[in-house]
This record gives structure tokens, sequence and C-alpha cells, in this order.
């Protein structure tokens, strides 16, 4: 129930049918996980504020990949049990940090909140350093069936829970 993609420098030998190039950006990834999602909860349905954490997720993992690790080398994303599972490599070793918001002359930063965004969006998130060099930030994310609510208890006229 995984679907796998890699990214390498090197040019693979190409298959028809298949696309093994996998999420080179935040947008690329969000769909996978969305194609995922789709294809795994069809008929229990995902509700939008578990969506919302995982795209979020995602988005920032595939972010901080390129901004600080030199790109994405590997994406994985499925499901395990009742939990997405959603693994991004980079070639940098260094390891996420959490920066202060505000800098030593007290002016906000513009960046340096993702990485707690992860970490609190996440049920179990883990860092390993890759053989090879580089490094693998793999993130649990808790997913709940969506429950139906009657109209009139905190249900839009669509049936979206709010």
């Amino acid at each position: 129930m995984r679907e796998q993609y890699r990214v390498d420098t090197a040019e693979r030998p190409t298959v028809p049918g298949r696309d093994r190039r996998g999420p080179r950006n935040p947008r690329e990834a969000r769909e996978a996980v969305r194609r995922v999602l789709s294809e795994h909860t069809a008929g229990t349905g995902c509700d939008e504020d578990v969506l919302s954490d995982a795209l979020l997720v995602v988005s920032e993992l595939t972010t901080n990949a390129m901004l600080h690790g030199g790109g994405v080398t590997d994406f994985d994303v499925g499901l395990v049990g009742r939990d997405l599972y959603v693994s991004v490599s980079d070639a940098d070793h260094r390891l996420p940090v959490t920066s202060a918001a505000v800098d030593d002359h007290g002016r906000w930063r513009t960046g340096g909140r993702g990485w707690p965004i992860v970490r609190r969006l996440s049920r179990d998130v883990a860092v390993s350093p890759l053989p090879a060099g580089g490094k693998r930030i793999t993130a649990l994310i808790p997913l709940r069936p969506m429950r139906a609510v009657p109209v009139g208890k905190g249900a839009s006229p669509a049936g979206h829970v709010r």
C-alpha cells in the first residue's frame, strides 16, 4: 500500500507507463499524498483537518529538503495502519533545528517554524542518517476516519465536518 518515488541525478532507463522521477517539489509531493489517500481511504473518507495537516507536513519536509538539504533525493508515502507514512530524504547530514522567532537584534525571523510544525502534527518523527550521506526524515501523521455528523449538529449543508 505504499507508493515510492526516487529522485536521482543520473538518468534511469525509462519504462513505458512508469514515472520514477517522483516529487521534486512540495506541489508534486502534496499530489502524491492526495493520490495515496484517495486510493486507500475510498469509502471511509479523510477528515479535512487531517488532510490539511498531512499536506502541511509533506510541504514542510520537501521545502526544507530543497532549501537546506540540496533537494529531495528520495520520497516515500503510504499508509501504515491508521497513519500516513511520509519519508523525505536529502543529501545534507545536518539535523533539523528550531530557530528562535526573534533574532539577536529583536527582529522577527521569516522562517524557522517548519520543524516545530512537523513535530506537532505528527504522531512520530524520526531522523535517520543515510549510509551514503544525507538523512531521511520519516513522519507518521495520524488519520481519523471522517465521522458523519447530523445536520444541525456542527455539519455544513454538504455534510462536511466543520
